[in-house]
């Protein structure tokens, strides 16, 4: 049976890791796995997680499974979290999973089972996981054109020119803020105008929010899936816990399904329970119990939202910093955009050869598409890339 299995394309990221990992260069920058840094290049466990821990470790008393769903009080607290009050809760199906990355698989599960013919778009470009789960589970999937290489901004005409080819019952998928990989968002009246298409088109949106609280704060970066789930008879939303409350390893993400009615709402939640069966029975608890103790805490909340904002400002300050540094040495205003787009990431907008010059020239370690990491930069290391770029040619 083995001997039928062939080779699967390599993970292009963690094999960047190990490259970065045995380049002996001293001045080498890692800015290539989506993992938040602080100035001394650690991921740190935040005041709040280390407290909630405390607490769960001394107070639990069992380990029991939860259920199929997960902790109810982890659903809830995530909903007021993302959605407010934006629609009635009897209409919002949840279920937890493992990871943001285990939400957009349970959703797409869900997608081919309601609606097997459904074609996904997807924006190009896009996180690359999204294609590759929709390929595995051998799902239909266009693009849309998302971003200008030439100004570093969302491409909005080309947006909505290809999304007028969405037919009745497609998905289509969009990021929620802080775009991976590009850093580029929608304005909220951008989102109103793919709103409204997408109506017109009788179409399903689906959000991927893994980065709330990152660009321009907790309900700022909320504002636009509110708008959609406001907006739809159905929707889905698949967030991610892993970088606002910088749990990584422990795997903590939820799926919510918005049913047009509140009658339709067991239907759904049944079936995501189903689907979460056939995956992994019961989902991971040890992350959501932290997060759910943290959102129903006031204190905790508060000390959370107020390291959540240093992560923020600071990532902001580096983009600052390294756009005033290539404006210095490129004398233009062509690396402005870096300061404009939002989240962990932003996209150079350069050349695959670039990218490599970039590794081999100056020990400047991005993803092949020019995404780097902001996170992974520090006071120190913007002006090493700043020239690298110049000097580079970019």
């Amino acid at each position: 049976m083995l001997e039928n299995l062939t080779a699967q394309p390599a993970d292009k990221i963690l094999a960047l890791m190990a490259a970065y990992r045995a380049d002996p260069r001293d001045t080498k920058v890692d800015l290539g796995v989506g993992v938040y840094k602080d100035a001394s290049g650690n991921t740190p466990v935040m005041r709040a997680v280390k407290e909630a821990e405390r607490r769960i470790v001394a107070d639990q008393s069992t380990k029991a499974y939860t259920g199929l769903a997960g902790d109810p009080a982890f659903g809830d607290a995530m909903i007021d979290l993302l959605l407010g009050d934006t629609i009635a809760r009897d209409r919002i199906a949840a279920v937890a999973t493992p990871g943001g990355t285990g939400a957009i698989r349970q959703a797409l599960e869900l997608i081919k089972m309601a609606a097997p013919d459904a074609t996904v778009w997807l924006s190009d470009p896009t996180w690359p996981n999204h294609p590759s789960i929709i390929k595995y589970l051998g799902m239909a999937s266009k693009t849309y054109r998302y971003f200008d290489t030439d100004t570093r901004n969302v491409d909005f005409d080309a947006m909505m020119a290809d999304l007028g080819g969405v037919a009745a019952g497609d998905v289509v998928l969009l990021h929620g803020c802080c775009h991976n990989p590009t850093g580029a968002n929608l304005t909220l009246e951008q989102w109103d105008k793919v709103i409204a298409l997408l109506q017109a088109k009788s179409a399903t949106p689906f959000i991927d929010i893994a980065y709330q609280g990152f660009g321009d704060g907790l309900d700022a970066d909320a504002a636009a899936t509110r708008k959609v789930v406001a907006a739809f008879d159905e929707c889905l939303v698949a967030a991610s816990c892993s970088k606002n409350f910088g749990i990584y390893r422990e795997r903590t993400g939820i799926l919510m399904a918005v049913s047009k009615t509140a009658d339709m709402q067991p239907l759904t939640q049944q079936t995501l329970q189903f689907l979460n069966r056939q995956n992994y029975s019961f989902p991971p608890d040890h992350g959501a119990r932290v997060v759910t103790t943290i959102l129903t805490d006031p204190d905790l909340r508060a000390d959370w939202e107020a390291e959540l904002e240093e992560t923020r400002n600071g990532m902001l300050a580096l983009r600052k910093q390294l756009a005033d540094e290539l404006r210095r040495l490129s004398n233009s205003d062509r690396f402005d955009f870096l300061a404009d787009h939002r989240g962990m990431f932003s996209q150079l907008g350069t050349t695959p050869e670039m990218v490599e010059k970039l590794r081999a020239d100056h020990g400047i370690y991005m993803v092949g598409d020019s995404r780097m990491n902001i996170a992974g930069l520090n006071e120190k290391t913007v002006p090493i890339l700043a020239k690298a770029i110049i000097d580079a040619g970019i």
